[in-house]
């Protein structure tokens, strides 16, 4: 039987590490600010900002949510955005993806300050983490480390594979893997013997969007299990890209959906945001 790795309680003590920083803050008269812009109104996005706001209460941050319609232009976004990037009492900017289809999506992240960038989706922040320069990491692959780390396994020379290879997960969490020294394969569609791959994993990192894709015979006796999928099964219950019951036989550890990534990637938020009002303040 597996280990669960618990994403609520890894969360919390994230949040209280965040809650006193910006208690020290606010001794100096400085208020955490996240300023989160959200274009339309998908209602999973609606219901991922309102679980940020949700964090920010309980850590202390101001949360200033900026609504625009569904037919804003880009213009009014990028506007926005050199509004809030001038702005001193805001500390962190996230724009809630997905964006409508008339708004280009790289246009819009690269024209957040890299310093203001809490959701580590600029590209120079992208481009200071591939090469190892401080910068604000991704919030759910550097939620998926932290997992990783909360099990003991010392990563180092483990041999990793990366289910996935999006721009906001599965790319950077093979960096973040090799930076921790283990040894890195990144699988995807097009991949030929996956199942043989996957099986010869210390660590499974899954983010491919499909309900139970992972089975039990996928998985290494004693591997950690990372389920980064958010997925509905047949019966309309949340489930991941893991086949966890199944699974849970197998591994040494698992993260379960909901209750695990989901939550973690919150609180790197948490994180990011309190971190970038410390360096501005500095400054």
């Amino acid at each position: 039987m597996a280990q669960i790795i618990s994403g609520k309680e890894l969360a919390a003590k994230v949040k209280e590490q965040v809650k006193t920083r910006v208690q020290a803050l606010q001794q100096r008269g400085i208020n955490p600010c996240l300023a989160v812009i959200l274009v339309g109104d998908d209602p999973a996005s609606a219901v991922y900002v309102r679980g940020k706001e949700k964090d920010c209460e309980e850590c202390g941050i101001e949360s200033r949510l900026i609504r625009f319609s569904a037919d804003a232009t880009q213009q009014q976004v990028l506007d926005k955005l050199e509004e809030l990037g001038k702005d001193d009492t805001v500390h962190g900017i996230l724009v809630q993806l997905p964006l409508p289809k008339q708004i280009d999506e790289h246009t819009v992240i690269a024209a957040i300050p890299p310093e203001k960038d809490v959701d580590g989706f600029t590209p120079v922040n992208v481009g200071k983490m591939m090469i190892g320069q401080p910068c604000f990491l991704p919030c759910t692959p550097a939620g998926c480390i932290e997992m990783l780390k909360s099990t003991g396994m010392q990563l180092s020379g483990k041999n990793a594979v990366v289910l996935g290879r999006s721009n906001i997960v599965g790319k950077p969490a093979a960096i973040l893997l090799l930076q921790q020294n283990a040894t890195v394969t990144i699988c995807h569609s097009r991949t030929e013997n996956l199942k043989e791959i996957c099986a010869k994993a210390d660590v499974l990192v899954v983010a491919i969007g499909k309900a139970k894709f992972v089975t039990q015979d996928m998985v290494k006796p004693g591997a950690v299990v990372i389920d980064v999928g958010m997925n509905r099964d047949s019966d309309g219950k949340l489930c991941g890209d893991v086949d966890f019951d199944a699974v849970y036989q197998t591994a040494g550890a698992i993260t379960p959906v909901p209750g695990g990534v989901g939550l973690m990637t919150r609180a790197m938020l948490m994180q990011n945001t309190i971190q970038a009002a410390e360096t501005l303040a500095a400054e």
